[in-house]
Parts: structure tokens; sequence; C-alpha cells
């Protein structure tokens, strides 16, 4: 058992649109890839934004986290610094979250799925989880299941099988079910990367002033291991983890939404990101104060993170940013959130257990084992035949060689006798 603090990076985005209006400004500045500053000094705030948080007390305040990513930062950058360094982790039993957080409007859904030009942290994930699935099919056997799911005002829906209805629940161990959700088997990237597409397209969406193509749920992807080792004598190892992806709707304000139903669906986003927010700030807390209180059930997005902030979960924060002042306020609240979450730590436990095989088992295990000699004896047969057959090819080159040298001397020997001759 080990203790891990919760790792944290942050992504910048580029300006878009409206934000490179004279009125407003950049507001985030990275300095290295660990430090930014937000509100730098010798700024004028001219944007009419002239509020508690744009106070003198509130400027140049720097912030340091495990990566910042620029705003010319690319997807590969992302999934190089963030999932890719606990595929293997993921693959050795321990339990894995990524999840993307921020305000309407900062790149959390470009991050986490991107576009057909630009695939985001979901799909290079996917793709390099087969590829060292392939790369250690010698040694273990894996199975993979997939769901994915939205929780939409506090609802959540199957979007791989819309229309099921799903509780969840609290396993007597801790770990959080949802009872009723489909499970699927993909055999290959490309079909769990359709999977995905499909449960994008059922996803609720819609315009608001603040993002054309506003996600209004939070979507969660859970990828569910279970690796068996083929052959170790009497025991086997048993590895099984659950890896979570998850894009979070953003928080918004009432003025960035453009009908009754989408102001509704904004209180629901909102209330269950508090619940989010007050549970990381009482994990913060919990080295000061052991027994405080951590109120997972203040909503369902908390009860379905509970495990990834609390449990035996490593789990990586991608705080996505605005960096113009029309978005101060939320940037300076998302900055402090993943500020806070550096101080959670959580005990890592890997799922890896040794299994007794049963008597009835030898059979095959001698029989796996037999083939697997056979296939060995016939690879060194195959290698001694080539290694014989290019010794006697190299002897033949060689007579070869050996007699167009002898020639050579041969003439080289008539022409100095001439030559001895003639003088």
């Amino acid at each position: 058992m080990a203790l891990s603090n919760i790792k944290i990076c942050v992504r910048i985005r580029p300006e878009q649109g409206s934000e490179r209006a004279p009125k407003f400004r950049e507001v985030v500045k990275p300095i290295g890839d660990k430090v930014l500053v937000f509100d730098p000094p010798g700024e004028s705030d001219d944007g009419g934004l002239k509020k508690i948080f744009t106070s003198q007390r509130n400027k140049d305040l720097k912030f340091s986290f495990d990566h910042v990513f620029g705003p010319e930062s690319s997807q590969l950058d992302v999934y190089r610094c963030t999932t890719a360094t606990i595929l293997e982790d993921v693959l050795n039993g321990f339990n894995s979250c990524v999840f993307a957080y921020g305000a309407t409007g900062a790149g959390k859904t470009f991050t986490m799925l991107g576009n057909k030009e630009n695939p985001g942290v979901i799909y290079k994930t996917v793709v390099m989880l087969y590829n060292k699935i392939d790369a250690m099919s010698d040694e273990y056997t894996y199975d993979l299941d997939v769901s994915y799911v939205e929780i939409y005002n506090e609802n959540i829906k199957d979007l791989l099988r819309p229309g099921g209805k799903i509780v969840l629940n609290e396993a007597s161990n801790g770990n959080i079910q949802l009872r009723g959700v489909s499970m699927h088997q993909p055999k290959s990237a490309d079909e769990l990367l359709d999977m995905l597409l499909k449960g994008n397209n059922e996803r609720t969406q819609s315009s608001t002033s603040a993002n054309s193509e506003s996600s209004r749920s939070h979507a969660i992807f859970q990828i569910y291991l279970r690796g068996r080792q083929k052959v170790s004598g009497t025991t086997a190892t048993w590895k099984h983890s659950k890896f979570s992806l998850i894009d979070l709707a953003g928080s918004e304000k009432g003025n960035v939404t453009n009908t009754n139903k989408q102001q509704s669906e904004g209180a629901n986003i909102n209330r269950s990101l508090l619940a989010l927010g007050n549970v990381i700030n009482a994990l913060a807390d919990r080295k000061k104060n052991p027994k405080n209180f951590i109120p997972y059930r203040d909503s369902k997005l908390t009860r379905l993170l509970k495990d990834s902030l609390g449990g035996s979960c490593k789990t990586i924060m991608i705080a996505n940013l605005s960096p113009s002042s029309k978005s101060y306020e939320d940037t300076y609240n998302t900055l402090k959130y993943a500020n806070r979450a550096k101080n959670i730590k959580v005990e890592l436990v890997d799922n890896v257990v040794q299994v007794e095989r049963h008597l009835s088992e030898y059979p095959k295990m001698v029989s796996v084992l037999k083939a697997e000699l056979a296939a060995l004896t016939k690879k060194l047969e195959d290698k001694n035949s080539n290694a014989h057959k290019m010794m006697q090819d190299f002897n033949e080159s060689y007579k070869m060689f050996d007699a167009k040298c002898r020639k050579v001397n041969t003439i080289i020997a008539s022409l100095y006798s001439w030559s001895t001759i003639t003088t």
C-alpha cells in the first residue's frame, strides 16, 4: 500500500472569437511547464469586469501543478503527460481515472474526445491500450468490457443502449456499481472507438452563448480489464482494474444560457459541480482532520467519482482554462479547485491475486506446456536450419573468393616474371 497525490494538469486553450476583441486581455500566462501566473501585473482591466475577482489581492497569483499545457500544446502532448503515464498501471491491476474539469467552453470535450483531425485523450488511450495488450499476449490473456453513460439532470442514461433504467449502488466493499448498465466486449480498438462515437451521438448537447456545442451532461466512459496469466506452474496471477475517462459538463452562469430549459440544466450542472467542489475541499482537509465527513452523497456525480477521488485509484485531473479576461471568474474558480485538489492523497492498492490451480487443470497445463515446447523446438530447428544454410552459403562464397584470389595471384606472378625477363 502506498500514498499518492492526485496528478493535476492544467490546459490553457487558445483565444477564440470575441475573446480577441480589444476590450479583453489574457489573464493566464504559463511559465515553463509547471507554473502559471493568473492576472499578471502591469495589465489594465478595461473589460468592465471590476469585481472582487479583479481586485489587487487577486493579481499576480502563481500556481504550480504537475504539468501546465500552453495554448500551443497538441492533443498528443496532453496524452503523453496524462493517460500514457498510467496505462501500465491499469494493466497491472490499479484502478485509474482521468477527468476533465472547467467552465463551459474551456475545452474539456475537445481535450477528452477531440475531433476527426485531432483525436482526443480517449481515442489515443484506447489505441495504445490495445497495443499494450497485444504486446503482453504471450504472458497474459485480457478480457475487456466497456460502458458509457451520462448524468443529465441527476438521471443516469446509458449511451450505448438508450432507454434502460440505471440504478447507482454501493457494494459492501465500497465499490460503486451501476445496475442495469449495458456492458460491451469490443474485439479491437476500432470496434471500441465505434462504440464511443455511437455514445457521443446520444449525448445531450445544445448551443449556448458560451459554446455552440455545449455538453449538457457529465459523460463517463469506463473500461473494465481482467488479466489472467497463461501458464505459471501450480499458481496463476489474476489482475483486474477499472479505467474511467470522464468529460464533465462545464460550470456556467445563468446569462450564458438561452432558454428556461438550459437554465434548469445549468442549475443541475452547477449543483453537481458544487458538490464535487465540496468533496474536493473535504478530501484536501482530511490530512488535518482524518475524521472529516466527505459529502459523496450530495450528487450522483460525486457518488460515481467516490472511488476515483477518495478510493484506491490513480487519478489525473485535467483543468481546462480560457486565457481571456472574458472568463476571468470561471478561470479563477477552476484554478482554485485544481490547486485544492493537489492536496488530496489516496492509498493505492493493486487488484492482483495469486490463484491456486485445481488438480483437474493440471492435464490442460501439461498440454499447453507441451504445445509451447513443440513450438519453441520448431523455432530452434528452423533457426539451426537457417544457420546451417547460411554457413553453407558462406563456405561457397569463400571458395569462390579464394579461387579468384588465387587467379589474381597467378596473374600478378606472371606479370612479375615477364617484367624481370624484359629487364
